[in-house]
């Protein structure tokens, strides 16, 4: 018996070395200590302090939702100085009135983390409910004037409601978000920063290091003038945004305590409003950024003006004209553009621009109580003056920012933003269009303006109608040979048929769309008359070559064969499409050229090429790590979203596979060739064809079988990417006899063995983190489920793929077989034995229906 009450004593005392224990309090005094293998909580339990791991068994100390499943930490004391030793880490007040971490030795105890001295006589350390971590004085209450010191002075990667972000210019303290290392794993100070600048009229910069890569725009009294979508919402959302001699600080709060919201930056560079969906268990993305090309920081240059609905989707401001003209139809409108007319300063007038991103305000004048009609009175006397705008636009308006410089990173909204005056010549600009004409209407002159317009428009209507009717009659009178000539020519305006021919239609249909036309002996030259050296591979239409122009731009080539697959509807559908495509993940169509009987498309040349290249390369694959191959399989995932849910067109790909991505100079991946492409009608979900386009190993059980495409098949192409880039293999299609040889049928084996880890490509080495490729598997294996109604949307993926915290169901059984017989005279004769034949990339296949 006394052996037995000795086991189970030290039992006892060995699991509570082993499991968290909390202290079942929400403060420390300083004669306690916290172990590693304790916790702090909240006073309604809505957030816990204690000790996480990391990679390399680190230990943190940080702060997290308690009752939210998959552990979201929202701070880290000690990020960038992690514990090594899980048993002798412990915190405690300290001597001298701080809060300090210790790592404790048989010797002695070394300092990890230390908050800042402090005079407190009998300090504790208390975690409030809102998540905020304070040292205070025992007897004095909870008014954040009175703490000693607190976590939201010293933010991470997270802003949670009531805590800000910015600058005290008293105590000359800055607060900022800054990305972890690896989302979900390695805390530690990643490369992206949120912060606010100061000068001139204050806002918020996301930088990769040093680099801009996106900003808000200017407070402008209800928003920031670059989120036009930020609304108050029902949850009682109030953002605030203050200004002042003492400083500036951005924060939010939310009216309905039970919701929780937060601001996040990831460690791929992505801003995040996330709030907790209660129903569904998950975290959902109200809103991100950047979130399209005109989110990019001086995407179209000086005086350059974005928009994400037009194509191309840079334009210059009414004056301007691009400066490198070139570049500008290329689409590269980074040089911006320049004046048409000099300034002479009298007679200088002003065009008003609505509903824009306010220009970049570091270096503005700002007097926050001059009107609207002051300010512009005082930038015209001003001859540097470039534009001005008001501050606030609450209350018609208030508020004079002025600039002396140029105008970049302007972009413009459908609805949203707002109005921005550009100085320009008098001559640039009618009356109508200046800022004395905008703030002093001719109300009169408008009036008989409209009058005078709607008697020419009725007269001029009146006109056409007689002369159709005269023309109709002449028609009618005509040979059956012309009437064939004009059905040709209507054929060729409404289908955009091309010929070889300069002057067709078709090429007058290419103007529309406003692509370059490249001249043939251009591309001759830029290739070097297409030699061999310069190819940089070869598809199932053509080869693609590496060009130079004379400019110096480097460029790649795709030219169709004469016996290719790809014929006139091909390659007219490609160009349709990517004309109007604008995303970071999508390649970019510089222009094409249709002459002597040459089918021409020019990209912007793809530094690493195709991603098959590097990924199916023994040699080459070493260069994907773990982070490279992660941020990969997100930026196909925002090009696929970008086609199937936020182009002005809804896109099925019908066609992704490994060769059609391609890598920029930085890894950075680019959905390309959309000869296969098709355009969903809004309210179109599938469609249905009799000839099945695509490759084998990415192609979906109901399209390969049955014609039937949506978006749910290029999901199915999509998660056989996953699962081919963690693995390092290719899929090898799904009707070999050697069921080993599928990767689809492998990855779902391993994952219901327990034992997905081992699927990860040994070239990855340690760079990985186990629940990150976890979750991808688990995304892949997802979207190759063999019924189309149970794989996930993309807007679901890239929640999957960013959202530690994210539900997500249990996977089924993958389309990964046709079931093919071993014998095929085993099948039943009274089964239909009727053969259907379709072309697959230029690949005759034939498939029974018998099964």
């Amino acid at each position: 018996m006394p052996c037995f009450f000795l086991f189970f004593f030290f039992t006892s005392l060995s699991l509570l070395t082993t499991i968290s224990i909390s202290i079942s309090t929400d403060t420390l005094t300083s004669s306690q200590i916290l172990r590693t293998n304790q916790t702090l909580e909240s006073t309604k339990g809505t957030f816990v302090l204690g000790f996480i791991p990391g990679t390399n068994s680190n230990i943190y100390l940080a702060i997290w939702y308690k009752n939210i499943q998959d552990r979201v930490v929202v701070w880290v004391a000690n990020r960038d100085n992690p514990l090594h030793n899980s048993t002798n880490g412990f915190l405690k007040i300290g001597d001298n009135g701080n809060i300090v971490l210790l790592n404790s030795s048989d010797s002695d105890n070394n300092l990890v983390w230390s908050s800042n001295q402090t005079t407190a006589k009998n300090p504790i350390l208390q975690l409030l409910e809102n998540g905020n971590l304070v040292l205070r004085e025992t007897n004095v209450n909870e008014n954040p004037t009175n703490f000693l010191w607190q976590s939201f002075d010293y933010p991470t990667d997270t802003l949670l409601p009531d805590m800000n972000m910015g600058w005290n210019f008293d105590t000359k303290m800055e607060k900022h978000l800054t990305s972890w290392k690896i989302t979900g794993e390695d805390p530690s100070t990643g490369d992206y920063s949120f912060k606010i600048d100061f000068h001139g009229l204050p806002e918020i910069f996301l930088r990769n290091g040093e680099n801009i890569i996106y900003r808000s725009g200017p407070w402008n009294g209800e928003r920031f003038s670059g989120v036009p979508e930020m609304q108050p919402d029902t949850d009682s959302i109030v953002f605030n945004f203050s200004t002042n001699e003492h400083g500036v600080n951005y924060s939010f709060s939310i009216g309905n305590r039970s919701i929780f919201s937060r601001l996040v930056v990831n460690s791929i560079g992505e801003l995040q409003r996330l709030t907790w969906v209660e129903s569904s268990k998950t975290w959902t993305k109200f809103w991100y950024a950047p979130k399209d090309q005109c989110d990019d920081y001086k995407e179209c240059g000086p005086y350059g003006v974005c928009d994400s609905n037009a194509s191309p989707v840079c334009e210059c401001v009414k004056g301007f004209s691009p400066k490198n003209e070139q570049a500008w139809k290329l689409r590269d409108g980074s040089e911006g553009c320049v004046r048409k007319t000099n300034l002479d300063c009298e007679s200088d007038k002003f065009f008003r621009m609505e509903n824009v991103k306010l220009p970049e305000t570091s270096s503005v004048f700002v007097n926050k109580t001059m009107s609207i009609v002051e300010c512009g009175d005082l930038c015209h006397r001003n001859c540097s003056c470039t534009g001005y705008a008001n501050v606030y636009v609450t209350n018609g308006g208030s508020g004079c920012v002025m600039w002396i410089g140029q105008l970049v990173d302007i972009r413009t909204y459908s609805d949203g933003g707002q109005d921005l005056y550009v100085r320009l010549a008098a001559s640039e600009i009618d009356n109508s269009g200046s800022a004395s004409d905008s703030h002093k209407t001719n109300h009169r002159a408008e009036i008989v303006g409209i009058t005078i317009s709607a008697v020419v428009i009725i007269l001029g209507l009146a006109i056409i109608l007689c002369n159709k009717r005269k023309l109709l009659s002449r028609l009618n009178g005509k040979t059956d040979q012309r009437g064939s000539l004009q059905r040709s020519r209507d054929l060729l305006m409404n289908e955009m048929v091309f010929s070889s021919n300069r002057g067709s239609s078709g090429e007058r249909d290419m103007d529309d769309l406003e692509l370059p036309m490249f001249d043939f002996n251009t591309i001759t030259i830029a290739t070097n008359n297409f030699y061999e050296a310069n190819k940089l591979g070869q598809g199932g239409f053509g080869s693609v070559y590496k060009g130079r122009l004379i400019e110096g731009q480097v460029i790649a080539v795709k030219r169709l064969s004469q016996t290719s697959g790809q014929g006139v509807e091909e390659f007219k559908n490609e160009v349709k499409l990517i004309v109007k495509l604008q995303h970071r993940n999508l390649v970019r169509l510089l222009g094409c050229c249709i002459e002597k009987d040459e089918k021409l498309l020019v990209y912007e040349y793809m530094e690493n090429r195709s991603l098959d290249s590097i990924l199916f390369d023994k040699t080459r694959k070493p260069l994907l790590d773990w982070t490279r191959r992660f941020n990969i399989i997100c930026g196909i995932a925002r090009g696929l979203l970008y086609l199937h849910h936020d182009s002005r067109l809804r896109i099925i790909h019908r066609d992704l596979k490994a060769s059609n991505i391609l890598l920029d100079s930085e890894m950075n991946p680019k959905i390309s060739d959309f000869g296969m492409a098709r355009i969903f009608g809004k309210d179109q979900t599938e469609a249905n064809t009799l000839r099945v386009v695509g490759t084998y190993g990415y192609m979906s059980p109901e399209y390969a079988m049955d014609g039937n495409f949506s978006v749910k098949s290029d999901v199915f192409s999509f998660g056989v990417l996953v699962l081919e880039i963690i693995t390092g293999n290719k899929n090898r299609g799904f009707y070999y006899a050697n069921d080993d040889m599928n990767l689809l049928k492998n990855a779902w084996s391993q994952w219901r063995e327990g034992n997905a880890l081992e699927l990860i490509d040994s070239s990855i080495s340690d760079s990985y983190t186990p629940s990150e490729v976890l979750r991808c598997i688990h995304v892949g294996l997802l979207c190759v489920q063999e019924r189309a109604e149970d794989r996930p949307t993309m807007p679901s993926v890239l929640l999957m793929l960013s959202s530690e915290t994210a539900l997500m169901p249990e996977p089924r059984s993958p389309g990964f077989s046709l079931g093919k017989s071993k014998n095929p005279q085993e099948t039943d004769s009274s089964s239909s034995k009727h053969d259907e034949t379709w072309s697959v990339n230029q690949v005759t296949v034939t498939l029974l229906n018998a099964r």
